[in-house]
This record gives C-alpha cells, sequence and structure tokens, in this order.
C-alpha cells in the first residue's frame, strides 16, 4: 500500500473515532453538539415536512418586504359558530397542534392555526424587527383575511406571550383567552438571567442538534419523561438545521430569542379584559436563559405551579387548571385530560368585560 495513502487513512480513522466520541449538545443547557446528528433534512420554510392538515399561504407587506404566513383553516363538518386560534410555542409549530384540531372540529370549532413569521413553514426574513405586538397584527391581519371577527385565541408557551398582547391590542376580537404553559410569567431579566447578545443567540443556535432538542425537552417538558410520539417534532425542528438554510433559521431563531427575552408581558395581566383560562402542567421547569443565570437563582425561575396562582390573581377573573403530572406541554402529555379540560372551560367561557 502507498505509505502516504496509508497514513491519510490512519488519520481519517483517528479523526472519525473523534467525531463520534464528542459530547452531545444539550438544546438549553450545555455548550458542544455532536459532530453526526442523522435524520431527515428540511427547507427552512419546513419544505419536506407534511402537516396534519392542508396548509395555505397568507401574503403580507411587512416592514418593506412581502412574507408569508404559513396556516391551516380547518372547518367542522357540524359548525358550532364558533372559532378557535391555536398559536404555536417557540420550539413548536402549527403541526404540533393536531390533537388539539381535532378534538376542537369534531366539537363543532372552526380552527385556524397559523405558523408565525419567523417560524416553521412561514417566512424567515433575513431582517425583522421582531416583537409581540408585530406577531399580533400579523395574525389579525390573518384572521381579517379569512373572515374572521371574534375568536378564542389558545397560545401555548411563547404562544402564550403573543396571545396575551393579542387580547391587550384587540379585546373586543378576543372571545376567550387560553393559556397553556405560557412562558413570560415571570420577567427573567428582573430575576437575574443576564442579557444574551442576538450574535450569542445566533451562535448558540448554529449548533441545534436532534439529541440537544431531545434532551432538552425531555428534562423541562416532560419531566424526565421521554415518548415514541415526540420524536417526530424534535426531527421537525432539528430538520430545518440539517438542511440548506440553517444559516437563515439559526438567525431568525436567534431574533425570537431577543424578543421573548426583552419585551415581557407579565407586567400588563391586570390590563386583560377578556375571560381567561390558564391550563398548567406543574411540573414544567421552561425558563429562557436560565442556564446562563447564576446558580443561585436558577432554582427560583420556572416555578410553574406559584407563578400560575400569582398569574391568576392578577388576571381578573381568570379560572386556573392545573395538571399536577405533567409538565410544558399537557396536551401532548395527556391528551385525554387536557382536552375534556379545554372543552370544559371554552363552552363556559363569560362574554368580555
Amino acid at each position: 500500500m502507498n505509505p502516504a495513502r496509508s497514513k491519510l487513512s490512519v488519520v481519517r480513522s483517528l479523526l472519525l473515532s473523534l467525531a463520534m466520541s464528542c459530547a452531545f449538545h444539550a438544546y438549553a443547557d450545555e455548550p458542544a453538539r455532536p459532530a453526526t446528528d442523522d435524520g431527515p433534512a428540511y427547507g427552512p420554510e419546513l419544505q419536506g415536512f407534511d402537516y396534519p392538515y392542508p396548509v395555505a399561504r397568507f401574503a403580507l407587506t411587512s416592514q418593506r418586504q412581502v412574507v408569508r404566513m404559513a396556516y391551516m383553516d380547518v372547518h367542522p363538518a357540524h359548525p358550532n359558530g364558533r372559532t378557535a386560534v391555536l398559536l404555536h410555542g417557540k420550539n413548536f409549530c402549527g403541526a404540533t397542534w393536531k390533537q388539539t384540531i381535532d378534538t376542537l372540529s369534531d366539537a363543532g370549532y372552526r380552527v385556524i392555526a397559523p405558523d408565525q413569521i419567523g417560524f416553521c413553514k412561514s417566512t424567515k426574513p433575513a431582517r425583522y424587527q421582531y416583537s409581540f405586538q408585530q406577531l399580533a397584527r400579523n395574525t389579525h391581519a390573518l384572521l381579517a383575511a379569512l373572515g374572521v371577527s371574534r375568536a378564542t385565541i389558545i397560545g401555548h408557551s411563547t404562544g402564550g406571550m403573543l396571545a396575551v398582547r393579542y387580547a391587550l391590542m384587540y379585546p373586543r376580537e378576543t372571545e376567550q383567552l387560553v393559556l397553556v404553559n405560557p412562558i413570560g410569567l415571570e420577567d427573567w431579566k428582573a430575576k437575574g438571567v443576564p442579557s444574551i447578545s442576538i450574535d450569542d443567540w445566533y451562535a448558540r443556535e448554529l449548533k441545534t442538534s436532534a439529541d440537544g432538542i431531545r434532551r432538552y425537552e425531555q428534562n423541562t417538558y416532560y419531566a424526565g419523561q421521554w415518548r415514541a410520539d415526540y420524536e417526530p417534532w424534535v426531527q421537525m425542528l432539528a430538520g430545518m438545521y440539517r438542511g440548506p438554510g440553517k444559516d437563515i433559521v439559526a438567525w431568525n431563531s436567534a431574533l425570537l430569542y431577543d424578543m421573548i427575552y426583552t419585551q415581557p408581558v407579565v407586567y400588563e395581566f391586570e390590563q386583560l379584559r377578556t375571560p381567561t383560562l390558564l391550563m398548567i402542567g406543574d411540573k414544567d421547569t421552561t425558563a429562557i436563559g436560565k442556564d446562563f443565570a447564576p446558580p443561585e437563582i436558577r432554582p427560583m425561575l420556572g416555578r410553574y405551579p406559584d407563578l400560575a396562582k400569582l398569574a391568576k390573581e392578577r388576571i381578573e377573573g381568570a379560572k386556573l387548571v392545573e395538571f399536577p403530572e405533567l409538565g410544558h406541554a399537557p396536551q401532548m402529555q395527556d391528551p385525554q385530560a387536557f382536552h375534556k379540560a379545554l372543552l370544559e372551560g371554552m363552552a363556559g367561557a363569560p362574554k368580555n368585560r
């Protein structure tokens, strides 16, 4: 054998062994990522990933550019005259609402599940000033185009922060507000979580991997548990980071994290005049930037049972439903219990004050 080729082969073997032995990147808690991360690769707008219902796109001019908002609009077989709008979280998409869409549609609700600009199957602009006000305006424009003048707004995780902002901006159009483990029940900056630059968020997001997402969600969202039916949603996110649009996906994610950190809604809960239902998995520990906080502060962040009770006190007339053994996504962990409580809570919604 050629000595040069033999030496090159040895070097390659050593490099491969080193790559395979690298520690996996934990999505929100550890700095490294795996050298290999096999799985499907999707486009920057989730091209190649199928949604449970047909996806349409609403084009709007926003900030001197045309952006397209993907959404599902599911009409029930037997309408009850009401519309529910489902707002996804930061690490979720419209598709992750599938079981909720099915349940609400079967109960007679028209269900609209958009992907917000910057997420999932919607446009990811190279330049965009993200704010919850902007996302609320985009959502309002979509609903107006679909002929929806009044709806129940259901927000999960980051979608809960958006739902609060929407209800504050459009109280007459918001029939009811349902907050499912919303983040933003506390102000992380005020509690001692240090500021993170967008450039640092971007560098961090470039390291995203399926294993890191899975480990973070298992530890933070699902109270240490894991099931096979969570895996498609891991691959949904990780696939965009394996695809050709990785950079733009990571950049938009960084901008969105900065929006979440810098734009708290917790100080405006007293201003809500919309009938509000809080649905909280008590084992949730989600808190943006928790791993950057000093060690003595971390245990004080993301304490959902306490945060939910405080929110209930601050939102006039709010009702609280707790799921003691569930985490950040109760609609996915125990769909039967969650949807039973959701339908009961929506059926008894009073009129806006």
